[in-house]
This record gives C-alpha cells, sequence and structure tokens, in this order.
C-alpha cells in the first residue's frame, strides 16, 4: 500500500561513462531513508534483488534515495499530513 514501483526498461543511459546495460533506481519515502544508516541497509537489499534480477553487476546500478515529508505526498485529495 505504501510502495509504488515504476519501470521504464529501454532508456538509453549512461552510467560511468558507459553506455552497457545499467539501472537506476530512485527510492522516495516519508520517515524511511532518511540516514545513512537506514539507506545502507536498504541499498544492500536492493542491490541483491536488482544484481539476481536483471543480471547486473552492483557497478553498473545506481540508487538515489530521498526523503520525504509528510506534506509533500498527496493522497485521497488531501496531504499524508492529515492520514
Amino acid at each position: 500500500q505504501r510502495v509504488n514501483v515504476t519501470v521504464r526498461s529501454g532508456l538509453p543511459m549512461v552510467l560511468s561513462g558507459s553506455a552497457e546495460p545499467c539501472a537506476q533506481l530512485v527510492v522516495s519515502s516519508i520517515g524511511v531513508v532518511g540516514t545513512a544508516e537506514q539507506n545502507k541497509g536498504h541499498s544492500a537489499r536492493f542491490f541483491d534483488v536488482l544484481k539476481a534480477q536483471l543480471g547486473l553487476g552492483p557497478e553498473r546500478i545506481v540508487i538515489r534515495f530521498f526523503p520525504l515529508e509528510p506534506w509533500q505526498i498527496g493522497k485521497n485529495g488531501t496531504v499524508m499530513t492529515f492520514l
């Protein structure tokens, strides 16, 4: 209920100067991705899944974490602050 996933395959991408297959994962969440310690654990788990599912080496994957505030997410005609 709290996770949304968008997959865009076939996009032309360059990572570290190479156009070899790669992936970028963008993770945004309220209160879950706010610290280096939290993101270290999330990163390890996401890398395991992405490596297994996509067959990519870890050097071909980048993860970007964005902590959000409840007022930045709209849902059910309001914002998460009020839900």
